[in-house]
């Protein structure tokens, strides 16, 4: 498995990595479950950290600000899928 992007979120990946495929292999493949509610909190856990080490290095704001400008773009790519 693959690092996250903050070193401090390792940990919390890793869990989070195991258990969606463990949920993936077990249930999804097999056509047991299609939502992987058991690995959410795990997942909102990582997310967690990971905005929070985004936010720290100053990161936050430059994603804030790219997707405001590529919003236009977004829409009219977006509104074909819907």
């Amino acid at each position: 498995m693959s690092a996250s992007l903050a070193p401090e979120c390792n940990e919390v990946k890793e869990r989070y990595d195991t258990c969606f495929l463990k949920w993936y292999s077990e249930k999804y493949l097999r056509g047991q479950e299609k939502n992987n509610d058991e690995c959410a909190p795990l997942f909102k856990d990582y997310q967690k950290c990971l905005h929070a080490a985004l936010k720290e290095r100053g990161i936050d704001k430059l994603l804030e600000d790219a997707r405001e400008d590529n919003k236009e773009n977004d829409l009219k790519h977006m509104g074909n899928k819907r």
